[in-house]
């Protein structure tokens, strides 16, 4: 898996990427070429601007198949419904040349390069994800990887990777030993590590996935083995590669105090709320000509306030008010304060509205302004939520030691949390935030916010 922005991902999947990066901008080359000639291809490229142009496509391209999850094959992996939104996505692509076209003339390479360039660019995506599926399905291709460990423990690891062949691994050589007695498991991992060591063709990587290592890590057979150039990784470091989350099972302070990470520096926090502050009066200057408009619908919608205001827990457990357009009945919480849900009936018909499209939240960029959240980070919780969260759920109070945000890491990548499991789910993701925070981090968070919000994906 490769890191970018400390966020990791399959290298296949960035491989991807690149493979569609030089066959789009192949295409239109092609199409300019075949339409234009060799030498007047070469001067619309040169003097014309034809080469930007192919690469602001290619670059629209790019952007169009990651909101359409083309990037994602553990969403998009029925073979019919891939095509289906590679035709989609041609369809978007045409009718912003088409837009580009109508207003700036300019914008044309010559007669019909473009034309001929999306009929090129059809066949020859559906080509390249024809082959992405069989260049996934060789052995070859993956990488040779041994879990270390028997029972429930290593079996969820065993099923992860069995279930991801995007992520490029095949476990190997595993079986479920039950084995009593601690002294007798490690007599068996010693084998299992001397017979790895002898194998062909040799493992790349193993994966200790033990309940109590104490006693039964083969540490020295480890040893020789990271030494020959094979990878030992815990299943934690796993998880949180794959995910993008903090396990709380079993995290200790030592993670925190022996890791990288967690380090809140005062520099990098002026410069994040520099960023916060410039998108947040940004969002309310582009969202003013609208505010007419959705304060009269809200005021005809139903009888109350314009605006809701709520108590939350900021940074450092400073209460502070959160500034929100309503979108309940004013007697929603007569019967005191309750977590949304799916299809609340606290919620007005137009309040589901602006909640799918996350208009309810624009009144939260003057909250960003006043300084009480920033624009990323962790969502801010009710305070009579977060006295009984901390006591249920380790290391929660740690989501208080930076600004809350107007979206976060767990928005983009869970959604919404209306029970305790859920929301310890969603303090893994933010723990895991808070390890890695950083401007890069927050500029890919808001991009993929964008993408949340497209897809209606985890409103209440």
């Amino acid at each position: 898996m490769i890191r970018f922005l400390n966020v990791y991902y399959p290298t296949r999947t960035l491989l991807l990427l690149l493979c569609e990066a030089c066959i789009v901008s192949g295409c239109f080359l092609a199409a300019a070429w075949f339409m234009l000639g060799s030498g007047d291809t070469a001067l619309a490229l040169q003097y014309e601007h034809g080469a930007l142009k192919i690469a602001v496509i290619t670059l629209v391209t790019l952007v169009l198949s990651y909101y359409f999850d083309l990037y994602e094959p553990r969403i998009v992996s029925v073979r019919l419904q891939i095509y289906f939104r590679i035709l989609l996505l041609l369809g978007f692509d045409c009718f912003l040349v088409s837009a580009c076209l109508f207003f700036d003339p300019e914008f044309a390479i010559g007669p019909f390069v473009y034309t001929l360039g999306f009929v090129l660019l059809a066949p020859s995506l559906i080509l390249m994800h024809r082959v992405y599926e069989w260049v996934g399905a060789q052995k070859f291709f993956r990488e040779r990887v041994y879990v270390l460990g028997a029972g429930d423990y290593a079996r969820s690891i065993v099923g992860i990777i069995r279930s991801r062949p995007d992520i490029g691994m095949e476990v190997v050589a595993w079986d479920d030993l039950l084995v009593v007695e601690p002294s007798e498991r490690r007599q068996v991992w010693v084998a299992v590590l001397d017979h790895i060591a002898k194998v062909k063709p040799s493992v790349h990587r193993i994966i200790v996935a033990m309940e109590h290592q104490r006693g039964e890590l083969p540490v020295q057979e480890l040893l020789m083995l990271r030494f020959r150039g094979i990878a030992i990784e815990e299943d934690s470091t796993f998880r949180e590669r794959l995910y993008g989350k903090i396990q709380l099972d079993g995290l200790r302070p030592s993670s925190f105090l022996y890791s990288e990470g967690f380090r809140i520096l005062p520099s990098q926090q002026f410069t994040r709320q520099l960023v916060s502050l410039t998108a947040a009066a940004l969002g309310l200057l582009l969202f003013l000509p609208f505010f007419p408009f959705v304060a009269l619908a809200v005021k005809l919608s139903s009888h109350g306030p314009l605006f809701f205001r709520q108590p939350r827990v900021g940074m450092g457990g400073r209460i502070f008010n959160v500034v929100k357009f309503r979108t309940m009945f004013t007697d929603a919480e007569d019967e005191g304060a309750k977590w949304a849900t799916k299809d609340d009936p606290r919620v007005t018909t137009l309040g589901m509205v602006l909640r799918m499209t996350r208009i309810d939240e624009i009144p939260q960029l003057w909250n960003v302004l006043r300084g009480d959240m920033g624009f990323v980070g962790p969502r801010p919780e009710r305070p009579e939520f977060v006295a009984w969260l901390t006591e249920e759920l380790p290391f929660y109070y740690l989501r208080t030691l930076i600004r809350p945000g107007l979206t976060g890491w767990a928005q983009v990548r869970y959604g919404y949390g209306a029970t305790l499991a859920e929301t310890k789910e969603k303090l893994e993701y933010d723990l895991y935030y808070i390890k890695h925070m950083s401007l890069g981090l927050d500029l890919l968070i808001m991009f993929e916010t964008i993408k949340t919000i497209l897809l209606r994906r985890g409103a209440q």
